[in-house]
C-alpha cells in the first residue's frame, strides 16, 4: 500500500506540472515549492494548514502559542496558495513555507530543518512521510479540531496505510462524539471531544470586528443581504433576489476574484445597479446611487457581517459550504446549498433553525421570504444563532492546557 501510496504522490505531482502551464493555482504551487531554503531552528512548534480556512480554524491557538510562549520560534506550512500566498508575511510565524510533497527525503530534509518540539494539523490532512518521520523522532503530533465520517478512508477495509497514519498521532483533539466514537471502533483511544477552535476565532471576531465606514455608508440604513464566498452557481442564484428585494442593500464577496469572474456577475446584476470596492476607495462617488457592491479583494467578509440582516454562504453546489460561523457569530441567519452535510456546525444551524439548505431558484425566495416576515421570529432566530456560537467556545483552551502551550 505504501508503493501505492507513493506513486499517488508522483503522479500527483506530474498533473500538477502540466496544469501549471494553463492555471495560476498550479503554477504557484509549483514555484512555491521549488528551491527554497529553509530555515534552521534550534527547536520551534510547528503549525501545518490545509488552506485559509484552516488557518483561520487553527488560528486562536496559534495566536496563544505567540502570546503565552514569545520566545518559541513558530513555522507555518500550508498546502495550498490560497493560504500560503495570502498568510506568507503574518507576524504568527518566524517563517511561513509551502509543505514540501509528501516524500521520505523531504520529510526528512524538512523536519531536521526547522527540528519542532511539537507539530500541530488543524482538521484534515494526513501526510504518511511526515508523519512517520516525526513519530520515529518522537516528536508530539496533535491534531485539532478533527472530524471524522463513517466514509473517510480510514474506516474502510482497504484503509489501512492511513489507519497506520492515525498510529503515529499522539492526540486526537475532535469536534464531536461522533468522532471519538468512529476513531474508538478501529482501536484510536487517545482522543478528546474539544470542539471545533473555528468557535473561538469567529466569536472574538464578532466581539471587536474591524469598522468599515464605507460599508456603512454603503448600507445607509436599508436591510443588507450579503453573499460570502460565492461561487458562479451561487451568484447566479442570489442575482435573482436583487430586483425582488429593491429596497434591500447587497454585497457579494465571491471567492474568486479574477477579472472574467467579476464581470461575469456584473452581467448578472440590473444594469448599472452594481459597484466594485476597488471603485470607490479612492473615489468620491455616491453609494445611494447603487444597490450592490462587489468586493473584489480578500480578507474583508469576516467583518463586513457585522453590518448584514441576513447570509448566504457560498460553495453548496460545489464541493462544500464555505464558513458559516463567520456569519453566525454576528447572530445572521445563514443560507446555503444542497452539499453540507461534512460541516457539522452547518447541520446543528438547521437542527436550531438558523440555518437554511437550497436548492434552486424557488427555494431561495422561499427561505428569504420566510426569515424576514416575521419581525419577531427573525430576531429570536438571530438570539438563538448567536448563542449558538457563544456557547461552543473554548476548545482553545482544553487544547492548549493539555499540550502546554
Amino acid at each position: 500500500m505504501l508503493l501505492i501510496y507513493n506513486i499517488g504522490i508522483g503522479l500527483y505531482s506530474c498533473a500538477i506540472y502540466f496544469a501549471s502551464f494553463f492555471n495560476k493555482k498550479a503554477k504557484l504551487w509549483l514555484t512555491g515549492r521549488n528551491n527554497v531554503v529553509y530555515e534552521k531552528f534550534e527547536k520551534s512548534i510547528w503549525f501545518h494548514f490545509a488552506s485559509l480556512g484552516e488557518f483561520e480554524q487553527g488560528r486562536p491557538l496559534l495566536e496563544h502559542a505567540r502570546k503565552n510562549q514569545p520566545e518559541k520560534k513558530i513555522v507555518i506550512t500550508f498546502f495550498s496558495p490560497s493560504g500560503y500566498e495570502i498568510r506568507k508575511n503574518t507576524p504568527l510565524a518566524d517563517a511561513v513555507y509551502y509543505l514540501p510533497l509528501d516524500t521520505a527525503a523531504n520529510a526528512r530534509t524538512f523536519i531536521e530543518a526547522i527540528n519542532p518540539e511539537a507539530a500541530i494539523f488543524t482538521k484534515y490532512e494526513y501526510w504518511y512521510h511526515y508523519f512517520n518521520e516525526l513519530h520515529k523522532k518522537e516528536i508530539p503530533l496533535y491534531v485539532i479540531s478533527g472530524i471524522f465520517r463513517p466514509g473517510q478512508v480510514f474506516f474502510k477495509w482497504y484503509g489501512g496505510l492511513h489507519r497506520r497514519m492515525l498510529g503515529f498521532v499522539t492526540y486526537f483533539f475532535v469536534q464531536d462524539e461522533a468522532s471519538k466514537e468512529l476513531l474508538q471502533t478501529i482501536g484510536v483511544s487517545n482522543v478528546e471531544v474539544s470542539g471545533d477552535t473555528r468557535f473561538d476565532r469567529v466569536w472574538a471576531n464578532a466581539r471587536q470586528p474591524k469598522e468599515l465606514p464605507v460599508i456603512h455608508e454603503f448600507k445607509n440604513d436599508c436591510k443588507l443581504f450579503i453573499a460570502g464566498s460565492t461561487w458562479p452557481d451561487d451568484e447566479a442564484l442570489v442575482a435573482t433576489l436583487v430586483k425582488d428585494y429593491a429596497d434591500w442593500k447587497f454585497i457579494f464577496a465571491p471567492h474568486e476574484i479574477g477579472e472574467e469572474k467579476i464581470g461575469k456577475l456584473i452581467s448578472l446584476l440590473p444594469l448599472n445597479s452594481a459597484i466594485r470596492y476597488s471603485q470607490i476607495e479612492n473615489n468620491q462617488l455616491s453609494l445611494n446611487n447603487y444597490q450592490t457592491l462587489i468586493i473584489d479583494n480578500i480578507g474583508m467578509l469576516s467583518s463586513l457581517y457585522q453590518y448584514a440582516d441576513l447570509a448566504y454562504i457560498g460553495g453548496g453546489f460545489g464541493v462544500g459550504i464555505h464558513n458559516t460561523l463567520e456569519a453566525a457569530a454576528f447572530g445572521l441567519p445563514v443560507i446555503f446549498g444542497p452539499k453540507y452535510d461534512k460541516f457539522k456546525e452547518a447541520k446543528d444551524l438547521i437542527a436550531i433553525k438558523g440555518g437554511y439548505s437550497i436548492n434552486d431558484e424557488p427555494e431561495l425566495k422561499a427561505t428569504v421570504g420566510y426569515i424576514t416576515e416575521d419581525i419577531q421570529r427573525y430576531n429570536k432566530t438571530c438570539n438563538i444563532v448567536r448563542e449558538y456560537v457563544k456557547e461552543n467556545t473554548g476548545a482553545t483552551k482544553t487544547i492548549a492546557d493539555h499540550i502546554k502551550i
